[in-house]
């Protein structure tokens, strides 16, 4: 929950105030974690829920929103049953998707059983919201003016309040941007260009990053819309910097995941040496590539690791199409 002054205005959350699921969206922005390989999450209080459904634009006291949460709930369930004959206790079906989320921080079988759903109700909802792009009859251009209204609104307000952002910089990539993109790429596919909208925020110090990020989690977008693979990290280890802050106790709670020892340079063979950057993509139109269908083994096969995956988490390749990127850099 973030803090307030005392003339009731927003600041951000200190170091030594975060909560465990603070440092798994940050862990998952820097190295580009799935959701999906999640085993539980570590909401504790219900402002956590409310600030995260709020980060998807959903708002519990709304009918409209309830509805949706509902009917995305309830296809995941029937997915789950219908492919893989899965039992639901009958506490979490009933379950609210607050209550869902709430469910999904425990330990036991029905917390795996809310997080098998919420992960479930994630691809739907990014599913949906894809096809919406083919039926609603907007353009990009407009698409975009949305995301920057939000954008804006946000980080206007993070620089109002003093917070210690000393540049920000937004904008969208012309199309001589983007085909000079492509021919200095070896992959030369269009759907790659993930940043045809892009943002720069940079923080006064290295130290603001962590909470400049979790402010941002729970005011612009959610963690689980960090795209896969998608993230930079040049400017510190994971690791080593939370082990130096009051954070380091947390690293033995943390899912693990590989290497947390993940400073990761650019791989953009244009960029400095010198140059360091936290870049990552958050996700608006995500689509998942399933393969052939007709093949009944290969299908046999596929369905084994993603109930795997959904119970127990673990590695898996994710693939998506995203036109938003975030970047959060210190000044040198």
């Amino acid at each position: 929950m973030n803090d307030v002054n005392r003339d009731g205005a927003e600041r951000l959350k200190p170091l030594d105030q975060f909560s465990l699921a603070d440092l798994e969206s940050i862990r998952l922005i820097l190295r580009g974690d799935s959701v999906i390989d999640w085993r539980r999450l570590d909401f504790t209080e219900d402002e956590d829920v409310r600030e995260f459904l709020g980060a998807h634009e959903l708002r519990t006291d709304d009918p409209s929103d309830r509805m949706r949460m509902e009917h995305v709930k309830n296809e995941a369930i029937a997915y789950l049953r219908r492919q893989f004959d899965y039992p639901i206790p009958r506490p979490v079906e009933r379950a609210t998707v607050p209550e869902l989320l709430v469910i999904a921080s425990g330990r036991g079988h029905r917390g795996m059983c809310a997080c098998t759903i919420l992960k479930c109700m994630h691809i739907i909802h990014h599913l949906d919201g894809r096809e919406l792009l083919f039926v609603l009859p907007m353009s990009d251009q407009e698409v975009f003016h949305i995301v920057e209204e939000k954008v804006y609104r946000v980080i206007g307000g993070m620089l109002a309040g003093g917070f210690p952002i000393i540049e920000f910089v937004g904008g969208r990539k012309n199309k001589d941007s983007l085909v000079t993109k492509l021919l200095s790429k070896q992959e030369t596919i269009a759907a790659q260009i993930f940043d045809k909208l892009r943002f720069r925020v940079v923080t006064r110090t290295r130290d603001d990053i962590f909470p400049v990020l979790q402010y941002l989690t729970r005011r612009l977008f959610p963690f689980n819309y960090v795209v896969p693979g998608q993230s930079i990290n040049s400017v510190f280890s994971f690791r080593s910097y939370v082990e130096g802050t009051s954070l380091g106790p947390m690293l033995g709670q943390l899912q693990a995941h590989g290497e947390d020892d993940d400073f990761t340079p650019s791989d953009n063979q244009f960029s400095a040496e010198e140059y360091r950057i936290i870049h990552f993509v958050v996700d608006t139109e995500a689509h998942n590539e399933i393969g052939d269908a007709s093949h009944a083994k290969y299908k046999e096969r596929q369905k084994k690791a993603v109930m795997r995956r959904l119970q127990l988490g673990g590695t898996g390749e994710s693939h998506g199409r995203i036109p938003v990127a975030q970047d959060v850099r210190k000044k040198k």
